[in-house]
């Protein structure tokens, strides 16, 4: 690459970085300014991707099939991006991800000529549908869902169009902050195409193009550079997501070949009634974000990247659902799921670089209800114990994998909404052993100050996160509910009425092990027992 084209790739990262910065600043919601729910890349003019900022997995890898399939939308209802406009959709057969994730493109022109697209997504924390907060685990169709948007302009002549916002607005338990986060995602667009033209003025248009052909060949080299470090030939894996009785499989094939990958998930259920499918985009996000963890960060993330990786996935599955299947708990665990059995699968092409099963579920927490005469509603995550792999233990109380978020402060949830953060801290015991530990995962307890709706979207109870070589499963999920002087053991997917004074108590899983746990040294085991991390019975040698 010449000395321009790096400086151009470096001023695209950045710029996509700095979209970000401004979404979260002018967000009004908890969960996009203090979580940061939220992603921001730029595009070619013929949507391939630039540069995108280290957010959130399951919204990047998406991201470029949201803007392939809007394109295709509007070509066929005979729309088109003129200067000043701005499209928002949430439809997930479309934008790639759930209905809460809104995305908002925005064409850029350069003396009359369209050079680029900048686009983020943020996820809403209540898009209406049966529950608060959107994700409801009896819906049977998108329908129930919440609200559904195709493509349409947000804004025409750089003028917003009230209409559209108010209909986000009033679907919304949370109308304000709707409207507040949709003009802050306009204001990362923005951010965005400002960067861009100032790279346009300073470069040109001639080299700015080209080193975008230089980038995406510096990428494909470095992908094909790192793929040494994978053998040859085919791996399978398979792993469940838990749904009541039923467990539901997905199965990958991996075939790695002369440069080559070529990623076949025949052999996954079909399609449920229930929202735990996971559109495409969700599917390829996985993909993508399985092979950048393992082929290394020196490699810039753009179209270059994934143009070797080939993926096939029979429609009518749990990971590529047909409409109106519903879709929103595929979003954030089957998600999960899927990354872990890429990381299964893979383990026997480079058992020295992949992991074992981290803690494999979002934690997703919905709340909602009616408090001081207004309606209310509540969404986080919580984390999880990352899987040991050689060399290094897991990590504690983290969001892995194809979440990226930050841990939700209590202060702005006792600020903001009836509830009470009664406990969080490590859970003790809950990492799997090994040579190298997995991390352990988190107790998060909730007490309600008023009457909500409480709905909890997790896994890994039945199926615990696996080991690799030796090392032992992760500690399962476990929810406790008390209401009155009543205690019950909450299913992973549960909606629950509480009332005053009532007790929700979320233990995540723990991360799986690596490696015979009798190998692991005196000090280490000694250095976690005084940390709290493990408990002295669990590490008989």
């Amino acid at each position: 690459m010449n000395f321009n084209s790096i400086i151009i790739r470096n001023s695209l990262y950045y710029a996509s970085e700095e979209m970000g910065i401004a979404l979260r600043n002018s967000a009004y919601s908890p969960n996009i300014k203090e979580r940061m729910d939220h992603s921001a890349a730029i595009f070619d003019s013929e949507g391939r991707l630039l540069a995108q900022a280290e957010h959130i997995p399951v919204h990047l890898g998406s991201l470029p099939v949201g803007l392939k399939n809007t394109l295709d939308f509007m070509q066929r209802e005979s729309m088109e991006f003129r200067k000043g406009d701005m499209v928002v959709v949430n439809n997930p057969y479309i934008a790639g991800t759930h209905l809460n994730d809104v995305t908002l493109i925005r064409p850029v022109f350069f003396e009359d000529e369209l050079v680029a697209f900048v686009a983020n997504k943020a996820h809403h924390s209540d898009i209406g549908g049966r529950v608060p907060g959107s994700i409801s685990m009896d819906a049977e169709s998108i329908f129930e869902e919440g609200l559904i948007v195709n493509p349409v302009y947000l804004m025409r002549d750089n003028e917003f169009r009230e209409d559209v916002i108010s209909i986000f607005s009033a679907n919304s338990r949370n109308p304000y902050e709707r409207k507040g986060d949709l003009r802050a995602q306009a204001a990362a667009n923005f951010t965005g195409e400002r960067r861009i033209l100032e790279i346009l003025r300073k470069y040109g248009l001639m080299e700015f193009r080209n080193s975008s052909q230089d980038l995406f060949e510096y990428s494909l080299r470095l992908f094909l550079d790192g793929m040494k470090r994978f053998r040859e030939g085919s791996y399978k894996g398979e792993d469940y997501i838990e749904l009541d009785g039923e467990d539901i499989r997905l199965s990958v094939n991996i075939e790695i070949r002369e440069g080559n990958v070529y990623v076949d998930y025949n052999g996954t259920s079909t399609q449920v009634r229930s929202p735990l499918n996971a559109v495409l985009g969700v599917t390829v996000s996985g993909v993508h974000y399985v092979f950048r963890t393992l082929l290394g960060e020196n490699i810039p993330v753009n179209y270059g990247t994934f143009s070797r990786i080939h993926i096939q996935v029979p429609e009518g599955t749990v990971l590529n659902p047909t409409f109106p299947s519903p879709v929103a708990g595929g979003n954030v665990e089957t998600s999960q799921r899927n990354a872990d059995v890429i990381y299964l699968a893979l383990s026997g092409a480079a058992p020295d670089i992949v992991p074992a099963a981290s803690g494999g579920s979002m934690n997703n927490v919905m709340v909602g209800g009616v408090h001081s005469g207004r309606t209310w509603a509540f969404y986080e995550t919580i984390g999880v114990g990352t899987g040991g792999r050689k060399g290094m233990d897991g990590i504690d109380g983290i969001h892995a994998n194809m979440t990226n978020t930050m841990n939700t402060p209590i202060e702005e949830i006792e600020k903001n909404y009836p509830l009470m953060i009664v406990k969080y801290e490590f859970r003790e015991g809950s990492s799997g052993m090994g040579e190298f530990r997995g991390g352990n995962g988190l107790i998060r307890a909730y007490r309600a100050l008023d009457k909500m709706t409480f709905t909890i979207l997790s896994d890994r109870m039945r199926h615990r996160p696996y080991g690799l070589f030796g090392g032992e499963y992760g500690a399962s999920t476990d929810i406790i509910i008390r209401k009155g002087k009543s205690k019950i053991r909450g299913r992973s997917k549960i909606t629950v009425e509480l009332m005053p004074g009532d007790y929700v108590e979320i233990r995540t899983a723990g991360g799986g092990g690596y490696g015979d746990k009798s190998r692991r040294s005196i000090e280490r085991i000694m250095e976690d027992i005084e940390n709290g991390l493990i408990k002295k019975g669990k590490v008989q040698r």
